[in-house]
């Protein structure tokens, strides 16, 4: 980290590093001005390397690249995205960097009457569910810099409306209670146990979930049992609808209406339909405009492992799960489960509501056709 912030400082000392943008000259010509672009990244993300932080300087001014270690530079970073009114603002780090940054820019923009830019995801995390769902270039070959480079010249093929939950304060593109937490938990503990050692390599990325899940995660849940009682109730003001397993609706159910009692392994909402490594978690999220996807239930782990492909893609439908479009619900565990917020640990809760957000955001998306 320590060389990120050498890399980034050198880099401003050889170019402008005002935090004032300068007086743009008024000229004679009709063509449009530039879009002003931003780059924000997650000091601490494995893939935020010195090596991309030059690559990256080479296609935005020095003064547009921000690097973020701590809360409190993404506070202070957002006040200055909204001050310089960037039309752009791409975020490198994974989900949780990008929900962390969009979070804490729309809720300033909402307290200083601000308007809010648009954002693209780059890359440069573990999981990676949005550069998923946008087609984002992978970090090898140029692809995050080249995609950097597109939106600086105009060349987006489009953007895409993101929808995003209203969880305990804080929005995200998903949440979940119980076995999908447990799993984060689970990785960031071991991470823990074996920071400093050669083994920390070892669980970076897709490989150290795979070793969680083997290590940790099933050996718990097949020695134990990890479902709760929970009951889940509707709480939006407009109906919610139980879906079968090709999103359609099979019944309508009023405010205030029971949508489930019983065990449950998992109580998780989404409005992508990915999780990390393109895991289709929420195969319906995004189909009904305005409403959360929610999905709950439990399964047998020997069960899921024998249909893993299927469930990755979002094919699976074990009788167990259950699926539902809503604008808000209240979830009550009869003991505490764990609780993760845009792939962020929260620690164990009884009660949580999972509830639509008023603010959405505009998403670079490059799975679009290229404009001819």
């Amino acid at each position: 980290m320590a060389k990120l912030a050498e890399e980034l400082n050198a880099l401003r000392h050889r170019g402008a590093t005002s935090l004032t943008p300068p007086m743009l000259a008024q000229t004679q010509s009709a063509e449009p001005a530039p879009p002003r672009v931003a780059v924000l990244l997650n000091a601490r993300a494995r893939k935020v390397t010195p090596r991309v932080v030059r690559a990256l300087s080479h296609v935005v001014p020095r003064a547009d690249l921000y690097l973020s270690r701590s809360p409190k530079d993404a506070r202070d970073i957002a006040r200055t995205i909204l001050t310089r009114g960037y039309d752009t603002v791409f975020c490198g780090g994974g989900d949780g960097t990008f929900i962390g940054f969009a979070d804490e820019i729309l809720s300033q923009a909402e307290r200083t009457h601000a308007a809010a830019p648009r954002f693209g995801v780059l890359k440069l995390g573990t999981g990676n569910g949005l550069a998923a769902l946008v087609q984002a270039s992978p970090v090898e070959d140029g692809g995050v810099v080249d995609d950097v480079r597109r939106a600086r010249e105009g060349a987006v093929p489009g953007y895409r409306p993101l929808e995003l939950l209203k969880v305990e304060g804080r929005r995200a593109q998903f949440a979940g209670l119980g076995i999908d937490a447990r799993l984060l938990n689970d990785y960031l503990g071991l991470k823990s146990k074996v920071q400093g050692t050669w083994g920390h390599w070892m669980l970076t990325g897709a490989r150290g979930y795979a070793i969680t899940v083997g290590l940790r995660t099933l050996p718990k849940t097949l020695l134990r049992r990890l479902s709760e009682q929970v009951e889940v109730r509707n709480t939006g003001e407009v109906p919610a609808y139980r879906l079968d397993a090709n999103g359609r609706t099979i019944e309508e159910l009023l405010p205030g209406a029971l949508l489930y009692r019983g065990p449950a392994m998992m109580v998780a909402a989404g409005t992508i339909p990915f999780y990390g490594y393109a895991l289709r978690m929420f195969p319906f999220a995004g189909r009904r405009p305005g409403h959360l996807h929610l999905r709950l239930g439990t399964v047998n782990p020997l069960a899921a492992v024998a249909n893993l492909r299927a469930l990755w893609r979002g094919e699976w439908f074990p009788r167990t799960i259950h699926d539902f479009h809503a604008v808000s619900v209240s979830v009550q565990a009869a003991r505490p489960m764990p609780l993760q917020i845009g792939g962020d640990a929260a620690g164990e809760r009884t009660s949580v509501e999972f509830g639509m957000s008023s603010k959405r955001v505009e998403l670079v998306d490059w799975s679009q056709p290229a404009c001819a």
